[in-house]
């Protein structure tokens, strides 16, 4: 018995003749010829797959893109060469990304009767011992223990040892969208429908009418997870509404953001997920075709995607006459060339069309004028991930987490200058520093929190002052910043604020597509601006260029105002907002830039001042030998000393002085 096909070979209920019954079948026993031998046999597939009643123990690697970074093929050959030396025929196999980035690779064992092991930052050389301590020994290696699954009956076969879900990363979150990320096979479809994979389509299609379904995600309070936070309810219904023989479906998985990296993170442990809220999209505003746009560089995303769709086909879930009802759905992947515009639907749609990826007015929406000039909605991953919950187990216990105006849960990329990276979720409603301090272990060596950048290259920075607000659309807003898709980017007290609006504004520039001039033009002048601040005395050529510093420090919260009032599209209308939330919360460092000519983090390099303390300088010369200008003289056995109009800050000098007679300032 290896997958459900093969239980209902010989019956209808197959994938060349779909069954509207096929879902509830799988789940409650065949209706066509049920006895208690069928519903045992299934009972027993079930038990067997989910890893709750197994003969043989199974290890699980987690081998998605940051496992992959960490080494997690190597870890994976080195379990597939002790086994073949310890003579055990063990199964191995592939998980997505549980979200402890900082902890990868992680390596689960599970032995029949015990609760399974999650294992944490296994390297090649720890393998030997972790099977023999886990397989042969029966033995937990607590050293490289993460938390172990707990029972459902309070059992766990070991002794007592933590509970994964217990672990602080873990223990205000909570997990819909990731529910299954790094504990099931993504690649099995079976897996995913013993976890309830598609219960939510199968009601939709066989229970719902596409109004009824559009109602019940409207009841819900769902709103888009890729940024602006649109009603997704209300999206649906005006396309629903729309008149039309064609219209489309498309997620938006053009991930873009530097520090996100959510959507990939599904895409590669969940995809059925994904999949499975498109496939109720479409039902609901009556689309025939859908595509997935995902950026190339997500090449193992795309992969399972790929594998995803064909074995969908294969059990009657996708293409013609789904699950028996008339309804046909298909799909296609869009590989997207890496273009941060094309995050902007109406670009997105016009690089489907194979034109350049560039956005254009407003209304006429995408709902009503998309794709092909069809009605056409679009929604990112996050989004179409949290659909299958909401049909599966109603409007209301989805509506039930959150806040009065955001419903439900956030995924965030929580990254930078954080103890524990990964992918965090979490209900709306909580605050910044419950995510920070309490799941994100706040910043590592003792550093200070400064702030932190929300939303991306749209975003703010928040400062400290405002870490206890709440994570919901409302109040982000209320602070400068917004959700975005969700990467939530730390910085401690080294980070240099000014130089942050100058990293976020030169990759929105380089960015713009250029259509229209309040972005190609404005980003450009913001970007000279920051430059200018950030650069020393010595860089001015001429007394103009400190009248234009000066100057541009004038114009900037103007220009900022001009650019999001003007822009044609959401992205370049969100342009400036890095530059606008550092200057309300961090003016005091742009003064101190523009006044004093200093850093006060110390980052800036041109704005750095070299000195040599002469009561530790012992002569020795290594730092004058070692200074590619010559900048720095005095006799041996002397103090020395620093011209620092020849300096040109490359730090040689302090990085060679065994005496720590050269500070900075």
């Amino acid at each position: 018995m290896n997958s459900y096909a093969q239980i209902f070979a010989n019956c209808w209920h197959s994938s060349e003749k779909p069954c509207v019954h096929y879902i509830e079948c799988i789940n409650e026993g065949q209706k066509c010829h049920q006895s208690a031998e069928s519903k045992k046999q299934l009972a027993a597939f079930k038990s067997e797959i989910l890893l709750q009643d197994h003969k043989e123990p199974v290890i699980l690697i987690g081998m998605g893109t940051c496992g992959l970074a960490n080494g997690a093929n190597r870890v994976h050959a080195a379990i597939l060469s002790e086994l073949e030396r310890l003579n055990l025929e063990i199964k191995v196999v592939p998980t997505g990304c549980v979200g402890y980035c900082s902890k990868e690779v992680i390596v689960d064992i599970k032995i029949p009767g015990r609760s399974r092991i999650c294992y944490c930052q296994v390297r090649p050389e720890d393998v030997p011992m972790l099977l023999q301590k886990t397989l042969i020994d029966k033995e937990v290696v607590e050293e490289k223990l993460l938390g172990i699954y707990g029972s459902t009956n309070g059992e766990t076969g070991w002794k007592e040892l933590p509970l994964l879900h217990q672990v602080p990363f873990f223990a205000k979150q909570k997990k819909l969208v990731l529910e299954n990320c790094g504990v099931i096979d993504p690649e099995s479809i079976d897996q995913y429908l013993a976890r309830g994979g598609y219960v939510g389509l199968s009601r939709a299609i066989n229970k719902m009418t596409p109004a009824e379904v559009v109602k019940e995600i409207l009841k819900s309070g769902l709103r888009g997870r890729g940024g602006g936070g649109f009603p997704t309810g209300k999206k649906w219904e005006f396309a629903l509404n729309q008149p039309s023989e064609q219209k489309y479906i498309v997620c938006n998985a053009d991930e873009g953001d530097p520090g996100a990296f959510m959507d990939r993170a599904v895409m590669e442990s969940d995809p059925h997920r994904v999949i499975e809220g498109m496939i109720i999209g479409a039902y609901a505003i009556g689309a025939s075709e859908g595509y997935i746009y995902c950026r190339a560089e997500y090449p193992l995303a795309i992969k399972r995607l790929e594998k995803t769709i064909a074995d969908a086909k294969a059990h009657g879930l996708l293409g013609q006459n789904i699950l028996g009802s008339g309804f046909n759905f298909n799909l296609k992947i869009k590989k997207g060339a890496g273009a941060f515009v094309c995050g902007e639907e109406t670009a997105l749609l016009h690089s489907i069309e194979g034109k350049r990826g560039m956005p254009r007015p407003r209304p006429p929406f995408p709902a009503v004028s998309g794709l092909f000039g069809k009605p056409t909605v679009i929604n990112n991953v996050e989004t179409f991930a949290n659909v299958p919950n909401i049909m599966r187990d109603g409007a209301d216990k989805y509506a039930a987490i959150g806040t009065e105006g955001s419903k439900g849960t956030k995924i965030f990329a929580l990254s930078g200058k954080i103890t524990n990276t990964g992918l965090v979720e979490v209900p709306m409603g909580v605050t910044l520093r419950e995510v920070v301090y309490d799941i994100g272990a706040g910043c590592p060596n003792g550093k200070k929190f400064k702030a932190v950048q929300i939303g991306g290259p749209s975003g703010g920075a928040l400062p400290e002052q405002v870490i206890d607000t709440q994570i919901d659309y409302e109040n982000l807003k209320k602070v400068g910043a917004m959700m975005g898709s969700g990467g939530l980017v730390v910085m401690d007290e080294t980070t240099c604020m000014v130089d942050v609006a100058k990293y976020f504004m030169t990759f929105i520039q380089s960015e713009s597509c250029g259509k229209c001039i309040p972005c190609r033009e404005g980003t450009k002048r913001l970007l000279e601006i920051l430059e200018r601040l950030t650069q020393s005395y010595r860089s001015e050529k001429s007394p103009d260029e400190a009248l234009l510093r000066f100057q541009g420090m004038v114009y900037l919260e103007r220009l900022s105002e001009v650019i999001q009032n003007t822009s044609l599209c959401g992205l370049g209308q969100t342009a400036s907002n890095p530059v606008m939330s550092t200057l309300r919360y961090f003016r005091d460092e742009y003064e101190a830039h523009l006044y004093d000519r200093k850093c006060p983090s110390g980052h800036c390099r041109e704005l750095l001042t070299y000195h040599i303390d002469t009561d530790k300088c012992t002569g020795c010369t290594v730092c004058a030998r070692k200074c590619p200008q010559a900048a720095i003289l005095g006799e041996k056995g002397k103090a020395h000393y620093i011209i620092d109009e020849k300096c040109i800050r490359c730090d040689q000098c302090r990085a060679n002085c065994k005496f720590d007679a050269i500070f900075v300032e």
